[in-house]
């Protein structure tokens, strides 16, 4: 068995090729990747390490690492008040809710995909390409935040890592935690967590070559970014749409309040009323209306949606 895993080696020739990607970030990602459970556990103050683990490595990325600033994103939380630290972190690592129909279409791509600097679409200052090389290689990984929680909510296994080297190196490194599956099985694990009521976000990271790299589906009660977004920290980008009620439909049964993971919903007098700034657009509420009376529309004060098959379309013209 090699000292080093291929998939380590493939990770740092993919890093030398990509532009403005320091050591430092290499080897951030390394640790993310290799160890991304303790990771976690760590960044959501779930390991008894945490406080201290966190001052060594801010120590470390002042050290070794490079400052980074940036405006707050037009999220939910935009306008509340965050620490520079809280949005390096928002800035670094940060997620874009994407409805079912779009997070479909990022694990049906059968061709090689670049798409870089897509600020309209993912608003932070880094970390916002869409680069897929080999985008039908898919991994099921269990979820780092369930993993972290005591009583997670099930199944675990329903992150996916999307494209190389990002699939390989799991595979690799977290051989017991995760497994290849294919297109049609992704989109299978998306619909059964959609129809738990649980919310798809295409995860970008800077230390992962500064790009998307992982769908993951997503509940208020376990994923770190949504507890972080709560708190004030701006780490998601709502999906460019907000969910609408056709009031002549409306029953005011209130199921799809309680599927809401942003809490965007409360029941009127007469029928469901939508708060147009907590909604992220994410289609829960809409998937889970037993009378369809609830919509997704475009709203461009949420920004521009991640729909690959229409970006890659205005990309070729």
């Amino acid at each position: 068995m090699p000292i080093i895993k291929p998939s380590t080696i493939e990770f740092f020739r993919e890093a030398r090729r990509t532009r403005g990607y320091s050591l430092w970030d290499w080897l951030h990602g390394y640790v993310y990747g290799r160890w991304i459970y303790p990771y976690i556990s760590i960044a959501t103050g779930k390991h008894p390490l945490s406080k201290r683990a966190m001052l060594v490595w801010n120590w470390l990325e002042r050290t070794l690492g490079k400052s980074k600033t940036a405006a707050a994103p037009q999220t939910l939380s935009a306008t509340k008040s965050v620490s520079p630290m809280q949005q390096q972190i928002a800035d670094s690592y940060h997620g874009k809710v994407v409805p079912l129909a779009a997070a479909r279409q990022l694990v049906m791509v059968h061709e090689d995909v670049r798409l870089p600097d897509l600020e309209s679409i993912v608003p932070y200052q880094s970390a916002r390409d869409i680069i897929l090389k080999n985008p039908d290689h898919i991994v099921a990984l269990d979820c780092p935040c369930r993993s972290a929680r005591e009583n997670p909510c099930q199944p675990v296994d329903v992150c996916l890592v999307v494209g190389e080297p990002f699939a390989s190196f799991v595979v690799e490194h977290q051989p017991a935690k995760s497994r290849w599956i294919t297109p049609q099985q992704a989109v299978d694990i998306l619909q059964a967590e959609d129809e738990r009521g649980h919310v798809h976000h295409a995860f970008f990271k800077d230390a992962m070559l500064g790009r998307f790299y992982a769908i993951c589906n997503c509940c208020a009660c376990c994923c770190g970014a949504m507890n972080a977004q709560r708190g004030g920290t701006p780490m998601l980008a709502a999906s460019g749409y907000r969910a609408a009620v056709d009031e002549s439909l409306c029953l005011a049964c209130g199921e799809c309040e309680t599927t809401c993971q942003f809490e965007a919903l409360s029941l009127g007098s007469l029928y469901m009323e939508v708060s147009a700034e907590a909604c992220m657009g994410c289609g829960v509420c809409v998937n889970h209306c037993p009378n369809e009376a609830l919509s997704l529309q475009r709203d461009a004060s949420k920004g521009e949606p991640l729909e690959i098959f229409a970006l890659m379309e205005k990309a070729a013209v």
